[in-house]
């Protein structure tokens, strides 16, 4: 059994200094941008994107861990409620101290040398042992979108990450967000390749806005041929339907 990472290390749940400057460098994929930003949007025009909700798109979650500040930022994290103004995250969001653990958070795998698996203890800490030890984020996702490979790591009671399976569609149950998470083939701005995608638990895909629209134009097309197929009965039977 593993002890909490409080008896080992000295953690405190502080506000970002106003004068901190924050890494300001470029994502490390070209890839991530879109990728986070089709997460969210589906999520939002399902309806599943509350205005307590946060969700963290390379941004700074921050704690100061042995009277040292760090920061790290995912690709993508959801967090179910924040608790202050959202003028108060504007720069970063210090867990318990603003509101609630992020109950997910995601790394894009880019051409780096695996700091995502990085489990180094000293300062500055590793991607994994900061998700896992100090912030205890029950679901952490790593996705490798030049392949496709997708693999969820959930916290078990041990208070450590453990690879899970799939199920028999290839999808990932995040109990906290009461969705399944998998892998998806297309096209979205100008990338044709593997995305993540949301599904809702009667394996309904939570759909972009562009999909939206094109099934309301497959929807409108298939009434406007409905009733031209009903007019030409009514003709067929020597009646003029009447003008729409």
């Amino acid at each position: 059994m593993s002890i909490a990472p409080s008896t080992i290390y000295q953690v405190k749940w502080e506000k970002l200094p106003d004068d901190f400057v924050l890494d300001d460098e470029p994502v490390d994929n070209i890839n991530q941008p879109a990728l986070a930003a089709a997460l969210t949007e589906s999520l939002e025009l399902a309806n599943r994107l509350p205005a307590h909700a946060l969700t963290l798109t390379n941004y700074g979650i921050c704690t100061t861990l042995n009277q040292q500040i760090v920061v790290k930022a995912p690709d993508w994290g959801y967090v179910a409620e924040i608790r202050v103004s959202r003028e108060e995250v504007s720069r970063s969001y210090t867990p318990n101290l603003q509101g609630e653990v992020p109950c997910i958070v995601m790394e894009f795998v880019s051409d780096d040398e695996g700091k995502e698996y990085s489990n180094k203890p000293t300062y500055p800490p590793g991607k994994w042992f900061f998700y896992e030890q100090i912030l205890q984020v029950p679901n952490y996702v790593i996705f490798e979108p030049n392949t496709g490979i997708l693999e969820v790591y959930r916290l078990d009671d041990s208070g450590r990450y453990q690879l899970q399976e799939p199920n028999a569609a290839d999808r990932y149950w995040i109990p906290e967000m009461n969705l399944f998470l998998g892998t998806w083939q297309g096209s979205r701005e100008n990338r044709t390749g593997d995305w993540l995608r949301w599904w809702d638990t009667e394996g309904e895909l939570l759909l972009w806005g562009s999909e939206l629209v094109a099934r309301e134009r497959q929807r409108a097309e298939a009434e406007r041929q409905r009733a031209e197929r009903l007019a030409a009965q009514l003709r067929a039977a020597g009646i003029e339907p009447e003008e729409g």
